[in-house]
């Protein structure tokens, strides 16, 4: 079961999701939020199980797409590969689709606007921290987490642990010695790339604090991944 899957039992029930694209945009986050308050449940417009439940899907998590339960990652998958200079355009109107943008990505690091993006395009309701063009401020973002799940957000330090100079990108999985994080600005372009665990700022991890948590790490293989160390 997929985003389309749900657009089409939106669609059936009587709710507008916009288009049949299997692309969770704000048009189906407002259908889904007009259908949980019609059904009495808390509108926030984001998938759970018993939002699933109500629209004639089985109840179990096991049986959807991790995309489906974490939004915001099948959006940033959609821009793997856009380059900084290459797709400079297409990747600066993305930036700007949600209202702001820290600028130019061919001229700015731009790793917090790419998860600031992520996050108000698929949840609108979700708070975002002040100026999340600063890799740091997202220590601040939602809730904290005891460790990686995918979709996490994983904040880095950049020089030393003291240093206003950071990363953020998203948890796609993890090996022994390093996260895989899907972001932005990384060799720059969206892509995933190892960045050691010891960079990890304290506090770090954060979840969405209108989600419910997926709980399991995703362990990977280190092999064919390429490792970061400078995002600049």
């Amino acid at each position: 079961m997929n985003t389309r899957d749900i657009q089409k039992a939106l669609k059936q029930q009587g709710f507008n999701p916009g288009s049949i694209d299997g692309i969770w945009g704000p048009q189906t986050a407002g259908a889904l939020r007009d259908f949980q308050a019609e059904r009495g449940m808390r509108a926030t417009g984001i998938v759970n199980t018993h939002t699933l439940s109500a629209l004639g899907f089985p109840a179990d998590p096991d049986l959807y797409s991790k995309d489906v339960m974490a939004p915001w990652m099948a959006e940033a998958r959609r821009r793997k590969g856009l380059h900084e200079q290459r797709d400079r355009k297409t990747l600066w109107d993305w930036l700007r689709s949600d209202g702001a943008t820290v600028g130019d990505p061919a001229r700015t690091p731009w790793c917090g606007d790419f998860v600031e993006t992520c996050i108000a395009l698929t949840l609108p309701s979700e708070p975002i921290p002040a100026n999340p063009y600063l890799a740091a401020n997202w220590t601040k973002f939602g809730v904290a987490a005891d460790r990686g799940r995918y979709g996490a957000i994983l904040v880095f330090w950049r020089g030393s642990p003291q240093s206003w100079k950071g990363h953020v990108g998203f948890y796609w999985g993890e090996d022994s010695t390093h996260y895989h994080v899907l972001g932005g600005n990384q060799g720059n372009s969206v892509n995933v790339a190892r960045i050691e665990k010891r960079r990890l700022r304290a506090g770090g991890i954060r979840w969405p604090s209108t989600v419910k948590a997926l709980t399991q790490p995703v362990l990977l293989s280190a092999a064919g991944v390429p490792v970061s160390s400078n995002e600049a």
